[in-house]
């Protein structure tokens, strides 16, 4: 609405003498108990008009008409100028923006962005902690790329580490050669599989040198799985053919698993790095740091830095022995990231429990002078819950992200078939329509909530046809395109027959042309809830329209063709905006 900021700045000049700023102006969405779409804050200009809040915003709102054709009306109630905007301003945005291929097609704006997620351990499957994960950096990239930015969409896989030697160790100990073709098992639920069963024999070895007369911190040290899970960390990091060997093999079945997953869940990456690369990067930068003397050496080698002036406090970069921390690693790897893309923003999504981890992280690069450490952005998210309570990896009470998603199918099925929507789908059919609906039920949940929220995940709830859901969105588009496929729909190219719109199409038209500026406020905000509670509204509107107005039996011809272009700008614009959420939406439900 750029043109009544224009015209609001010319009406204060002109009016009170006084000149204004267009940032100064407020505009708002107007209230659905008023008329009108835009509203005008009229208390600030009380001072320069020096006469009440309402006479003012009635002088502005009378030169706002006089000035602008497309201002068909006002109201003033208090502080508050209500406009409303001509019929003719909507049904030519509606057919010269919504319904071209151009809208919402944003230029491209020579900023370059990385989005780092999923972050997984090689020594376990993914679970529904990292499905929130994945979702939210896969959704935030899409959403990027649509405000203009050129997006890298980076994975950094920890595949190193006392956690990856547990797994290898008990698979070593234990497995007698198990493979995922001997049992049938994915490669990452293999690698889990031992991971689970080297906590359960390392508990067992812990009770028994307690009841030898140890104390419990002097029996999980003394334990000979840990002792012979740290050699074999040694051995790692010494190049040890056979452990390196081992690690290989390990390693390729989880990864050969993740990429199941992965297309399962839709998401993808454009770069990947390994810990197992960039693990010893950091030192280069520690060394640099105690140079510019941002660090410094303790008595036993050990290097510090001392951030308490900021309010956080002393923290390791580099142990006695020389051997990284995570921090360490953390600072090389972000420094190659920089190396390799030049970005002008980079994007952790990592969960909340990490917040004081990347305020370390960014404070000491920052202290350090590395200009480009102002781009860099921890995407905090809350936890997702179950009704059964917290998830615990080493403890195999995890939510498998394999088994959720085959769950959700289930679900999907069971209540699409109990609804009858799949009469007469062939059964192939009705297996990508049970994929579609379950992801999108998953997918949905989890990214319309705000991502610092943590929040609890009902998989009922979440296929609800009626309820604020991916399947509500879902099936308001295949209503849609069930009804331009009956009246064999062809775009069109002019509604100017139609002079006057109905409160629920101008309602419509109102909604769809907020795409665009939604797709900004997501990406500046990075949040894909606000693109998901957006579509919702959509969805909600256009159902609403759907059952206020007849479409195939509108009373004129000029009508019908109206409503079924409006039609067509909704679900295209649904599709776009479940699009950028990663979700499908299908074609007939």
């Amino acid at each position: 609405m750029d043109f009544i900021i224009e015209a609001v700045v010319k009406a204060i000049k002109d009016l009170y003498q006084t000149d204004i700023a267009a940032k100064d102006v407020n505009l708002q969405e107007t209230r659905k108990e008023f008329e009108g779409q835009v509203t005008l804050v009229t208390f600030p200009y009380t001072k320069v008009s020096r006469k009440g809040p309402e006479q003012t915003g009635t002088e502005i709102g009378e030169y706002l008409q006089n000035a602008l054709p497309e201002i068909a009306a006002f109201n003033v109630v208090k502080g508050f100028l209500n406009v409303s905007i001509s019929d003719d301003f909507w049904i030519n945005k509606l057919r010269n923006e919504i319904l071209s291929d151009s809208f919402a097609v944003a230029q491209p704006n020579g900023k370059r962005v990385m989005v780092e997620y999923s972050s997984p351990n090689t020594n376990k499957p993914l679970h529904l902690g990292h499905i929130r994960n994945n979702l939210l950096g896969f959704s935030l990239a899409g959403i990027l790329g649509a405000a203009g930015y050129d997006v890298v969409k980076a994975n950094l896989v920890n595949d190193r580490g006392i956690h990856i030697c547990k797994s290898m160790l008990a698979w070593q100990e234990f497995g007698n050669g198990e493979t995922p073709e001997s049992s049938g098992l994915k490669g990452d639920h293999l690698a889990g599989k031992y991971y689970v069963w080297f906590d359960k024999a390392y508990k067992q070895q812990i009770q028994e040198l307690i009841e030898e007369g140890q104390t419990e911190d002097e029996a999980k040290k003394n334990a000979p799985l840990i002792k012979k899970a740290q050699e074999m960390l040694l051995l790692w990091e010494a190049g040890d053919e056979e452990v390196i060997s081992l690690w290989k093999t390990m390693n390729g079945w989880v990864y050969d698993g993740f990429a199941v997953t992965y297309k399962t869940l839709g998401v993808n990456f454009d770069k990947y790095y390994y810990e197992s690369n960039t693990y010893l990067l950091g030192k280069d930068i520690v060394d640099e740091g105690l140079e510019k003397g941002v660090f410094f050496k303790k008595d036993d080698g050990s290097v510090w830095i001392d951030l308490t002036d900021e309010g956080l406090d002393q923290k390791l970069v580099l142990r006695a022995d020389g051997t990284s921390v995570y921090i360490t690693q953390d600072l090389g790897t972000a420094q190659l990231k920089y190396d390799d893309y030049n970005m002008d923003e980079s994007i952790y999504v990592v969960g909340n429990e990490q917040d004081y981890h990347f305020k370390v992280l960014f404070l000491i690069l920052q202290k350090l002078g590395k200009e480009w450490a102002k781009g860099l952005y921890h995407l905090s998210y809350g936890m997702v819950d179950l009704p059964s309570g917290k998830m615990k990896s080493r403890e195999g009470t995890v939510v498998d992200a394999d088994d959720l998603m085959a769950d959700m199918f289930k679900t999907a099925a069971e209540t699409t078939e109990a609804m009858g929507k799949v009469d007469g789908f062939a059964e192939e059919d009705k297996a990508k329509l049970y994929h579609t609906i379950g992801m999108g039920a998953l997918k949905y949940f989890l990214l319309k909530v705000d991502p610092k929220k943590r929040l609890l995940f009902d998989p009922n709830e979440s296929v609800d046809f009626q309820g604020h859901t991916g399947p509500f969105i879902q099936y308001t588009h295949a209503r849609i395109k069930s009804v331009l496929s009956k009246a064999n729909y062809t775009a069109e190219t002019s509604v100017n027959d139609i002079a006057e719109l109905d409160g629920i199409e101008r309602d419509l038209i109102v909604i769809l042309s907020k795409f665009p500026e939604t797709i900004i406020e997501a990406a500046a905000g990075h949040s894909p809830a606000v693109i998901a509670n957006y579509v919702y509204e959509l969805a909600k509107t256009y159902n609403k329209f759907y059952h206020e107005k007849p479409i195939m039996q509108a009373e004129e011809e000029r009508q019908k063709r109206f409503r079924l272009q409006l039609s067509a700008a909704s679900a295209k614009v649904i599709s776009k905006s479940m699009s950028l959420l990663g979700i499908e939406v299908p074609e007939r439900m």
